[in-house]
């Protein structure tokens, strides 16, 4: 191939589908500096000025906090110089890429300013912390694509949720025979119509992060099947084509691919149920009920009739008792997907089809870049 032929627009042409496709780590010669934080520039440039804000103290007088201001606009604005000058660029340029150093500036100099003005050392670290986590969250969002991965994960939703219900329908008998009986015990809404919100909402997190530890559990399996499939079953990687072979970063990235696209399935079905039962019980649990298995006519939230003669009748407590049952509802579901290998099939044999596009797509964007090398 003629490397004159080969121009940066047929690259990012590549590049614009490997993002959209949610793989945003088959694009060669990536790095955080030039293609993840550089991305996000103006909105830690917006943080970075608002944190000036941490040299105020409010036990002192406006004056102070004024001038307390000024100065830590001051030591900002000379740290972002200092930076700029130590990468030999003018003092006030914009950073074409941001690396180790600018992040290293970007969590300590603003945990300075409650440092130095007034000595308040647990905002300095509760700041530096602070600045830390956005940095993961941005490197999690735009490094690892989450976002575009969500998009694409959310267009294959609807042929996603067509397997979902297949499934559904094989394991709806026991789960909703399962999930009626705990609908209707009494010792169930005695449990989680009491609890705590914060109680509830810690297990609830619990189900899913069980949930989510059956899910990852078979993905590098499946990704070295996938791997194999799209390569054309090799026995071992030392026979797959180069072109075809993946990083661990490339892994990963199909590997999250997998797992958002399950967790949403799982999320779907979880909210279904959850609204399902919301539904029922407005319609069936009333006060009555309610006095008999609780003690009480529950904390009511909405009351109405229905075509003005079906009362209507939305607890606090029928929201816990939904919301609980729906995240063992999710639980359950994680671990059929995992069990059903007819579902497994359908899945893989989806989701490889499509890969395969995206493999082809790498080897004949690899094959460019290699032409365009002098």
């Amino acid at each position: 191939m003629d490397a004159g032929a080969v121009g940066p627009d047929q690259l990012g042409e590549y590049e614009a589908k490997f993002r959209r496709a949610g793989l945003p780590m088959f694009i060669a010669d990536r790095s955080a500096a030039t293609d993840v934080f550089n991305r996000a520039a103006p909105l830690l440039g917006l943080v970075f000025l608002g944190q000036m804000l941490g040299a105020l103290n409010l036990d002192w007088s406006l004056a102070a906090n004024i001038a307390a201001l000024a100065g830590g606009l001051t030591l900002l604005l000379a740290g972002f110089a200092i930076l700029n000058r130590s990468r030999g660029r003018p003092a006030v340029a914009i950073p074409e890429d941001v690396g180790r150093l600018e992040l290293a500036g970007f969590v300590l100099i603003p945990a300075l300013l409650p440092l130095i003005f007034g000595g308040q050392w647990r905002s300095a670290v509760a700041t530096a912390v602070g600045n830390t986590v956005l940095l993961g969250m941005i490197y999690a969002v735009v490094g690892w694509g989450l976002l575009s991965v969500m998009r694409w994960a959310a267009r294959r939703m609807l042929g996603q949720l067509r397997a979902s219900l297949e499934l559904f329908a094989r394991a709806i008998p026991l789960l909703m025979l399962f999930a009626v009986v705990l609908f209707l015990t009494t010792e169930v809404w005695q449990v989680f119509a009491d609890i705590p919100v914060a109680s509830l909402a810690v297990l609830a997190g619990l189900f899913v992060l069980l949930g989510t530890t059956f899910l990852v559990a078979r993905i590098p399996r499946e990704v070295r099947d996938i791997e194999r499939e799209v390569a054309g079953h090799p026995a071992h990687a030392s026979e797959m084509p180069v072109s075809m072979e993946l990083d661990r970063g490339e892994r990963f990235n199909v590997g999250l691919v997998m797992f958002v696209s399950q967790a949403l399935q799982v999320l779907s079905v979880s909210v279904a149920v959850g609204g399902f039962f919301l539904c029922v019980g407005m319609l069936i649990i009333d006060a009555q009920v309610m006095e008999a298995w609780i003690g009480s006519g529950g904390d009511v939230i909405l009351e109405a009739e229905l075509f003005g003669e079906l009362p209507v009748l939305l607890t606090r407590e029928l929201l816990q008792v939904s919301g609980a049952i729906s995240s063992i509802t999710g639980l359950y579901f994680a671990i059929s997907m995992l069990t059903d290998d007819v579902y497994r099939r359908e899945f893989l044999e989806e989701l490889t089809t499509e890969m395969r596009s995206s493999f082809k797509a790498r080897a004949e964007y690899l094959a460019l870049r290699g032409a365009a090398k002098p």
